[in-house]
């Protein structure tokens, strides 16, 4: 079950510099936070990094975020920058064969739009069934075939193509917002 969002009393407090709060903003947000770092550094020990610097940072520029907005785009954007930063200082300090095109991830790597689906995305699988959600992730992420599923679960065959299809109904619901906001960009 994903965390809910931060209520309004928490995002004043954080902004005005309360520890608890912060602590709460932490837990809500640190792991799609680290997905964003993730994707741009490469690396789970940089993204670890990234992750920790951001959070100082959102820590000291607390005063200035309005609380009435939304908090995950402010703590992304930090976390973007933050993870280029470390990037960056990785990059100065690595051994580069001087024929190999380095990308910088400043211009060419995840948006901060991007990032923000990819966050969408795994708060929807987040409030999926377990059951369904552990069928989505073999058949996706390990890449298994129904049949592989099936066994890997102990169940038929039939169970992992009817939960598989509840979950992709689930999903489209859950992410409609997602398909008419990329139809409006002409995506």
């Amino acid at each position: 079950m994903p965390e809910p969002a931060l209520d309004p009393d928490t995002l004043r407090r954080f902004a005005a510099g309360d520890e608890s709060a912060f602590s709460e903003v932490y837990r809500r947000y640190a792991r799609p936070m680290f997905t964003v770092a993730l994707q741009i550094v490469g690396r789970p020990e940089l993204a670890a990094d990234a992750v920790q610097q951001a959070f100082v940072q959102a820590w000291r520029a607390s005063p200035t975020y309005a609380a009435e907005s939304d908090i995950a785009p402010w703590l992304f954007t930090i976390t973007r920058r933050a993870a280029i930063d470390v990037w960056r200082k990785e990059r100065r300090h690595a051994v580069v064969d001087p024929s190999e095109a380095l990308a910088d991830p400043a211009t060419d790597g995840p948006s901060l739009e991007r990032s923000w689906e990819v966050w969408q995305i795994r708060k929807a699988l987040d409030e999926l069934p377990v059951e369904e959600r552990e069928v989505v992730r073999l058949a996706y992420v390990d890449g298994l075939t129904h049949g592989e599923t099936a066994d890997r679960l102990g169940i038929p065959i039939g169970t992992v193509k009817s939960r598989k299809y509840r979950a992709y109904r689930r999903l489209s619901e859950l992410l409609a917002h997602l398909a008419s906001y990329n139809n409006e960009r002409g995506r």
